[in-house]
């Protein structure tokens, strides 16, 4: 057998190992991303789709959360580690979060999907605007009463959860600049409280995905590998650098889910 062949004939779950290995590579690129600034899901799901050409798509998006939320848990582990998880601030969050994401997968079903994307074109630039004024991100926490603090982060876990069931790209993101500007954290404890809150919401995410047959495990676990390693290397640079490197990525963030929400309106026999 030659090594075209070889990359060709064998297969995963009916799929042809070049396409597993292309989609590991894309999936690579989303942890990296999102261990550092959230939002990973711009460019695993896009990945998924393209590879998963002619199958619905919550196949894409169920096999999409077995490997993101593998490799959630390992830059999740390692903020815990190195104790930038504020658990009296972030454990009620998990609930409300996973509260606000039931209720935006209710309204999703309930309301034209176009009318939250038009809404994110408005609200995109705004964002862009805020996170590109200040020039630097703190590396130590800003001054804000305890209860407000907390109001701040359980209001947003709870808002953003619900935007998260409903639509998702860009879900980690939205929160680390909620938990920076407004509830005043440093950049680390905010990107730990951002990981925990998204591995809860991938684990409900998954369950219910596995529970409906919408994830080929097989290509699903082999590309966690690719997950685990992406949101290792991700989560050491944002630990070891702060705000130096989180600032530049949540900036390519916003760019990308802003071109990514125009071209589902341009497009979107490319997305359905």
């Amino acid at each position: 057998m030659s090594i075209l062949s070889f990359f060709t004939d064998v297969t995963i779950d009916g799929f042809a190992l070049w396409v597993v290995l292309l989609i590991c590579c894309g999936v690579f690129l989303a942890a990296f991303m999102d261990a550092i600034a959230g939002g990973g899901g711009i460019i695993s799901v896009p990945t998924y789709l393209i590879a998963f050409t002619g199958l619905p798509t919550y196949y894409a998006l169920g096999t999409n959360k077995l490997s993101s939320g593998i490799g959630t848990v390992f830059s999740t582990a390692r903020f815990i580690k190195n104790g930038y998880v504020h658990w009296k601030l972030f454990a009620p969050s998990i609930v409300l979060a996973l509260l606000g994401s039931m209720g935006g997968t209710w309204l999703q079903h309930h309301t034209p999907d176009t009318v939250l994307k038009y809404l994110l074109l408005v609200v995109l630039p705004i964002v862009a605007f805020v996170t590109l004024r200040t020039r630097s991100w703190p590396d130590e926490p800003g001054e804000i009463e305890p209860r407000k603090q907390a109001l701040i982060v359980w209001a947003a876990a709870l808002v953003i959860g619900a935007y998260d069931g409903y639509y998702g790209p860009g879900t980690g993101t939205f929160l680390m600049i909620i938990f920076i500007r407004l509830a005043k954290l440093d950049t680390r404890h905010a990107a730990g409280g951002v990981k925990v809150i998204n591995l809860a919401s991938n684990i409900g995410s998954l369950l219910t995905a596995l529970t409906a047959g919408y994830v080929y495990i097989g290509v699903g676990l082999i590309a966690a590998a690719a997950s685990i390693a992406g949101h290792y290397i991700g989560a050491g640079l944002a630990i070891k650098n702060g705000s130096r490197i989180v600032r530049p990525a949540v900036i390519l963030v916003l760019i990308l889910l802003t071109v990514k929400v125009g071209s589902e309106l341009l497009f979107p026999e490319f997305w359905s």
